[in-house]
């Protein structure tokens, strides 16, 4: 197997989008080589421990109404052509998504973590559930069959913070500045939501190299 390393925020659409493309192209190619694992990026790394307003965010991100109007269009043009149906008027809070990333180490530990991850992207951007609230993680992370009293002690916890601050840093240390972001086999990096036809192209080109 070939490790696919995938760095990702729970909260990026790009991220969202480029899973979905890149699972339609695993769905293709059954006997791809990907052994997939999930890396965190925090987006908002500054972002306080309760979160803010979604509203309030994309105020002091895009500024007035048109300006948010213009940086949804794209993601909701990309989700339509994916497949996806976002329901982003649902989305009430941006969170702070270290606890979440937690929970994705937690659920990998336990073979589950695409699953998780899978659910997360469901929730905040199909449900507009708040996924750094720790009553909604624990829900979530039962329904990938993940142990609730386990994962609540955790996140009571400061367990695993370390970990995920540290690849945080190292992805940036690595110059990654931006989500998704692939890197396979520790060699190849491929940047952003490519399309299905790009992802089964590099599949292809991997089993013709062995």
């Amino acid at each position: 197997m070939i490790v696919l390393e995938i760095y990702s925020d729970p909260v990026c659409p790009w991220c969202f989008i480029g899973k979905a493309r890149l699972d339609r192209a695993l769905e293709s190619r059954p006997d791809h080589p990907f052994d997939v694992r999930w890396l965190p990026f925090q987006l908002n790394p500054d972002m306080p421990a309760e979160g803010m307003a979604r509203s309030d965010y994309m105020a002091m991100k895009f500024g007035d109404a048109q300006g948010i109007l213009d940086a949804h269009k794209p993601i909701i043009d990309a989700a339509e052509n994916t497949g996806l149906t976002l329901d982003l008027p649902a989305i009430t809070r941006t969170p702070n998504t270290l606890n979440a990333h937690r929970l994705i180490h937690w659920a990998g530990l336990e073979g589950r973590q695409t699953a998780m991850v899978s659910t997360l992207f469901r929730a905040y951007f199909q449900q507009g559930r708040d996924i750094g609230d720790d009553a909604t993680l624990l829900a979530l992370a039962e329904t990938v069959g993940l142990d609730r009293a386990l994962i609540a002690r955790l996140l009571d916890s400061d367990a695993d913070r370390d970990i995920i601050a540290a690849a945080d840093r190292d992805a940036r240390a690595r110059g990654i500045s931006g989500v998704p972001f692939f890197i396979i086999d520790q060699q190849y990096a491929v940047s952003g939501a490519q399309p299905v036809e790009t992802w089964r192209n590099i599949i292809d080109e991997l089993d013709l190299s062995e």
